[in-house]
Parts: C-alpha cells; structure tokens; sequence
C-alpha cells in the first residue's frame, strides 16, 4: 500500500480505517475516488467498477473527516472550499458538497456537509516516455503543448511524467501548481518527484504565477495544470514573448472543443504547435491523437497506435 492512501486511511473513523484496510490490496491499490455520501454507504471507485461498503455516512462523519483533511483549520482553506474542493497533501483533490453561502453573488464558503469525494492522485514513472518524442521539432526545439481530454483520462499523470523527464534531460522547468496537484507539495516538501532542475510555485494563480516564473527562475519550459480561464491567455502570450516553451492541459475532446474555449484564440493562431489528446481506451493515458499546427495554420494529425 503507497504511502499516499496511507495517510488518507488514517484520517478515517477507525471502524472504517479497518474496513479499508480489510479489503484486498489490487482494490486499494487501483483505487481512483473514495466517495462519501450522508446516508448512503461508502463508494469505492477502483478498476471501473464501484464498490459499496456496509458502513452508512453520516454528517457528523463528514465534518469530522474534513476537519482532518483541513488539519482542523478550515479558514485556511475558506477560499479553495468556495471552489467546490480542496487539494490535501499528495495532490489528491477532495470535491465539497453542502449548502452554498454566497456573497455579493458568488460563493463564498460551503457548509453543512452533504457529500465528499477524494480523487486519488498517482505517480507514474515513465507515463510520459513514449509521448516525449513526440513534443520535439526536427531541429530538437519544443513543441508548445498542449495536453488534452475529458476528466479522468490520466492528463495530469502525463504532465507530470512529462516534467520529470524534462528536467531529468537538462532543461529548467517552473511549474505553476495552482491547485498543488503537479508536486503534492506540503509545507514546502513535494511528494511526486519533478526532476533536479524544476522549480515549483504552489497555489499560485496561473496568470500571476507564469510570469512569475519567467522573471525569476529563468525557466527553458513552463509547465501548468488545468489552463482555461480568460485570464490565463495574457500569461500565455507572455510567456511566448520570452521565449519560453509552455505545456499545459485542458479539459477537451476535440479541436473544435479548443476553438470553443476561452483560449480558442490562441488555438486559432498556431500559439500551440503541438496538442495531445489522450483517451482511456484501452487504458487510462492512452494517446489517441496528435495534431500538430505549421506555421501556415495547416494541421497535421498523427495517428498513435
């Protein structure tokens, strides 16, 4: 058992934990999301299939579970909960639900806990090594990525992967984890390994952290999770003006879905060279496709088999 589902069993009721850790080891270990729900049982997600188990939720469970989870301090955590989750140590994501308070039209907090659902984060050593070929030009210069798929189809895996071997090739990598998902960093340690030359601003806005970066960690590659807001499309272009390579992902299923977005512009203007869709056929990570945009804004699409 990793050391990551570990920590999140000790944070259970201990009639619970020992459930858990009853259960066979090729379930835990492909475990993908513990779901809690008042009143219903426990859910485990693992291999595609879900499991329930005879413990019944309760509300008081819940709020114990996310003190634990918040390391009893849920004001620190007050602007990730208005978001729907939070990231605890290791990257995993922890999605929050409950009665929304808002204020002056937005969300601000979310209590009287309902439902939560941990979404396990993994590290795969060498998820990226058949797709890091790919993401070079003839002249050896990288491609500005751009890595993309629905939910659950391993993008973050991949990126990671991605980073590791970078930085382990000699490039100097900054990576803006602003919802601390990439290194899994606590308290100033990371838990996934990023190579020996990356550099890593956690929490961090994507459109403040970028350029960040750039200005003072002097960074060959700039590595981000999850890109999308309108905001984000002037780190973007700063990032190009500096000559800085960039990889990223997006949640996607097709060029068109790309035009569709807040960085549909970019897109339109070749800004990324070089997109990466992944599928979970035959299995979670799996290349589908690649398309790569010329300078004419002539698209190549390659075929991964």
């Amino acid at each position: 058992m990793d050391k990551n589902l570990q920590s999140i069993l000790t944070k259970l009721p201990k009639e619970l934990e020992e459930a858990m850790r009853a259960l066979p080891d090729s379930l835990l270990n492909q475990a993908e999301e513990f779901r809690f729900k008042s009143g219903q049982p426990v859910s485990i997600l693992s291999n595609d299939q879900e499991y329930a188990l005879s413990y019944i939720v309760n509300q008081d469970m819940l709020t114990s579970l996310l003190n634990r989870i918040l390391h009893y301090s849920f004001y620190a955590y007050e602007t990730e909960l208005a978001n729907g989750y939070i990231t605890m140590e290791g990257g995993h994501r922890v999605g929050v639900c409950g009665r929304t308070v808002l204020e002056k039209g937005a969300v601000r907090l979310i209590k009287d806990i309902s439902s939560l659902n941990i979404r396990f984060s993994r590290e795969v050593i060498g998820a990226s090594d058949a797709c890091l070929p790919h993401l070079f030009r003839e002249d050896g210069s990288l491609h500005n990525t751009l890595i993309v798929s629905p939910p659950k189809c391993g993008k973050t895996t991949l990126l990671r992967d991605l980073i590791r071997n970078l930085s382990t090739r000699g490039y100097r990598v900054g990576v803006c984890d602003e919802r601390s998902e990439l290194a899994g960093s606590y308290k100033g340690n990371t838990y996934y390994d990023l190579g020996p030359r990356t550099d890593i601003l956690d929490g961090c806005p994507k459109e403040q952290g970028i350029i960040m970066l750039i200005r003072s960690m002097s960074p060959h590659v700039i590595a981000t999770d999850e890109i999308g807001k309108s905001a984000d499309v002037y780190a973007v272009e700063a990032a190009m003006c500096a000559g800085v390579s960039l990889i990223t992902t997006i949640h996607g299923n097709s060029y068109e879905d790309l035009l569709n977005s807040a960085i549909g512009g970019l897109v339109q203007k070749g800004i990324f060279s070089c997109m990466v869709f992944l599928s979970n056929q035959p299995k979670t990570g799996s290349i589908r496709e690649i398309i790569y945009a010329r300078e004419n804004q002539e698209l190549y699409h390659k075929k991964i088999t």
